[in-house]
C-alpha cells in the first residue's frame, strides 16, 4: 500500500521516522491549546480538538497522498485567532471566530481541487508570502516573552523589560537555555525534551503540581460548529470576509511551501511538480475544517516532518505512526493541562519557533525598496498592532501603489490589485 520498497526505505525506517517526527512537533499539543485558552476555549476542547484535527489530516496525508508529512494546527494561525478576531470585529466569540475557520476551511478544499489554487500561489509576490511568514514568527516570540513576564507593560514606552528575578522569567529563561542547546546540537525533538526538562525543574521547585496523570478525552463544548449553514451565517453577519481571507491565505501558503520543502528533502518531487499534491492539500484543508466544528484554530503541513525524513521517511507508513502516537496522547489531558497551566514551560517553544520562522528575512528583495517597504511594514506591523490581519493588509495595500509609483504596474497581478482594494476597505470601513 505505501511502496516502501519503491521508496527506498522499510518498515523499521519509517517507524523510527514516525517516532521521530512525533516528538519534534508533539508540542503542538501544549502550546495550541494554551493560546487559544486565552480566547476563552476550554482547555479539554482545544486538546482533544487538535488531536483529532491532527489525526484526521495526518492520516489522510499518509492514505490518500502516501507522503511522511503530518498536519496539525499551525503556529500563528492560533495567534491570530486568540488575540486579533475573538474580542474584536464587534466583539465576537470564539464560536463565531471558528465559524470564520470553518468557512475558510470549505474555500480551501474548493480551492484544493481547482487550479485556481495555483494561480493563486503564483499571483501573490514573493516578498509579501517571505514578510507574512517572518511577522507571525516575531509576533509569536513576542507572545512567548510576555506571557512569563520577560517583557512586561511600560506606561510611556509600551513594552520594557520584566523582572528577571521571578520564578516565572528565571523558569523560562532556562528553560529556553536548555531548548536552544539542544536545538543546536540538533537533538530529535528538541522542543519537547526542552519542554520536558523544564517541567521537571518547575516541580521540583515548586512551581509545577500534578495531581492526574491521564483521563478519557473529552470535549466539553461538544461540537462548536454543528450547522454549517449558521456558520456560514456567522461570518456574513459579522463582516468576516477579511478575517476569512487571512485564515485562508495564510495556510494556504504556509502549508504549500512546507509541503514542497519537505517533499524536496526526500526526494519526492518530479521535476518542478509534486505527485498528488491535490490530495496532500485536501489533508490540510480537510483537518482546517474538521478541526473548526470541534475548537482548533486552522492546520498546516508542519515543517518537523522534515526531521522524520531525515530519519529515513519516505512513505505515509511514518505519518501512520505520527497520528497513532497523537491518538494515545489524547490519554493525557490532565498532564498536558497541569504544564500548560505555567506559560515559562511553553514559552521557550513559542520563542525559538518564532526565531525559525523568521529565516524568511533573509529571503525579502532588500535592495529594492518596493518590493521590501511592503514586507517591512508587514513585519513591523504584526507585533506592534498584535494583529496579523492588519499586517497583511498594509502589505498588500502598499506593495501595488509603490509598483504604480515605480511604473511598474504591469508587473502587478490582478489578483493582488483586487486584494488591495478589499483590504484597504476593510481598514477604513470594517471594524479591525
Amino acid at each position: 500500500m505505501f511502496k516502501l520498497q519503491e521508496n527506498g526505505t522499510n518498515t523499521k525506517k519509517e517507524i523510527i521516522a514516525g517516532l521521530t517526527t512525533f516528538l519534534t512537533m508533539v508540542y503542538v499539543v501544549v502550546v495550541n491549546p494554551i493560546i487559544l485558552q486565552d480566547a476563552g476555549v476550554p482547555f479539554d476542547q482545544v486538546f482533544t480538538a487538535t488531536i483529532i484535527a491532527t489525526i484526521i489530516g495526518t492520516l489522510w496525508m499518509a492514505l490518500m497522498a502516501n507522503y511522511p508529512i503530518a498536519i496539525a494546527p499551525g503556529m500563528g494561525m492560533n495567534a491570530y485567532f486568540a488575540y486579533s478576531v475573538v474580542g474584536s470585529h464587534g466583539g465576537i466569540t470564539y464560536a463565531t471566530a471558528f465559524s470564520a475557520v470553518f468557512v475558510a476551511g470549505l474555500i480551501f478544499i474548493a480551492l484544493s481541487l481547482t487550479p485556481f489554487r495555483e494561480k493563486l500561489i503564483i499571483a501573490i509576490p514573493d516578498n509579501l508570502k517571505h514578510g507574512i511568514t517572518a511577522g507571525i514568527g516575531l509576533f509569536i516570540a513576542f507572545i512567548g516573552l510576555r506571557q512569563t513576564g520577560i517583557i512586561a507593560d511600560h506606561p510611556t514606552n509600551l513594552v520594557a523589560l520584566g523582572d528577571l528575578h521571578s520564578p516565572g522569567a528565571l523558569l523560562a529563561l532556562g528553560g529556553l537555555a536548555i531548548t536552544i542547546t539542544l536545538m543546536v546540537l540538533r537533538v530529535n525533538g528538541a522542543l519537547f525534551i526542552g519542554m520536558l526538562i523544564t517541567s521537571i525543574i518547575a516541580y521540583l521547585t515548586g512551581q509545577l503540581e500534578i495531581t492526574k496523570i491521564v483521563s478519557a478525552p473529552s470535549l466539553p463544548e461538544g461540537l462548536i460548529i454543528s450547522n454549517p449553514f449558521a456558520a456560514i451565517g456567522d461570518v456574513i453577519q459579522h463582516n468576516l470576509y477579511a478575517v476569512v481571507f487571512s485564515f485562508l491565505l495564510v495556510t494556504i501558503f504556509d502549508t504549500t511551501g512546507t509541503m514542497i520543502a519537505v517533499a524536496q528533502q526526500a526526494g519526492l518531487m518530479k521535476g518542478k511538480t509534486m505527485p498528488r499534491a491535490r490530495q496532500a492539500l485536501l489533508a490540510d484543508s480537510i483537518a482546517a475544517t474538521a478541526g473548526s466544528i470541534f475548537g482548533t484554530s486552522p492546520t498546516s503541513a508542519y515543517i518537523e516532518s522534515s526531521t522524520g525524513v531525515a530519519a529515513g521517511g519516505r512513505t505515509g507508513l511514518t505519518t501512520v505512526v505520527v497520528a497513532a502516537l497523537f491518538a494515545v496522547a489524547a490519554f493525557f489531558g490532565p498532564l498536558v493541562g497541569a504544564v500548560s497551566g505555567l506559560p515559562a514551560i511553553t514559552a521557550p517553544a513559542l520563542i525559538i519557533v518564532g526565531c525559525l520562522m523568521m529565516e524568511s528575512v533573509a529571503k525579502i528583495t532588500w535592495n529594492e525598496l518596493d518590493e521590501a517597504f511592503p514586507a517591512f511594514l508587514i513585519i513591523l506591523s504584526m507585533p506592534l498592532t498584535s494583529s496579523i490581519a492588519t499586517g497583511i493588509a498594509l502589505g498588500f495595500i502598499s506593495y501595488p501603489l509603490l509598483k504604480v509609483v515605480r511604473g511598474k504596474f504591469r508587473e502587478v497581478h490582478p489578483l493582488v490589485y483586487v486584494f488591495a482594494v478589499l483590504f484597504f476597505y476593510q481598514l477604513a470601513f470594517l471594524p479591525h
